[in-house]
């Protein structure tokens, strides 16, 4: 899930997307130790999900702002080209 995606749902939907990939990771856990498990990677990206959830979530209780990413102008990135010439 983009994060993106996910600021545009409401908290009541993250926390419902939450609890749906939490049920899906204990049945990963438990196919792990049946060694019934195939497509590992879904684990890796299900734990990350959640992690992005519950930031989501802390900042919506919060009140934070998300953070901006820097921009960079174009005009910054020929300045420095031309000084490393």
């Amino acid at each position: 899930m983009k994060t993106a995606e996910l600021r545009s749902k409401s908290a009541d939907e993250l926390k419902a997307s939450l609890l749906g990939l939490r049920k899906e990771q204990f049945n990963f856990r438990f196919q792990k130790s049946t060694g019934s498990l195939e497509g590992t990677a879904r684990m890796r990206s299900v734990r990350r999900d959640i992690a992005r959830i519950k930031t989501l979530l802390n900042e919506m209780k919060s009140g934070k702002a998300p953070a901006a990413k820097k921009a960079v102008k174009p005009a910054a990135k020929t300045a420095k080209k031309k000084a490393k010439e």
